[in-house]
């Protein structure tokens, strides 16, 4: 094997080494910040239309 491609390969392995690490990560797609401001609009807005509809609807 030539000096080159020992030096290719121990790269090669670093980098894959490196790569399982970072994938390895558990963690959230999506910050948890915006899944708590898309629960909070998503949970108001029912909210608010379930007010809305009972308020409307004793009119008659």
């Amino acid at each position: 094997m030539t000096t080159s491609r020992r030096v290719a390969d121990r790269k090669v392995a670093r980098f894959e080494r490196s790569a399982l690490k970072k994938s390895s990560k558990k963690g959230y797609p999506v910050g948890l910040l915006l899944l708590a401001f898309f629960v909070f609009v998503v949970l108001g807005s029912s909210l608010f239309q379930i007010i809305k509809n009972g308020t409307t609807r004793r009119i008659v």
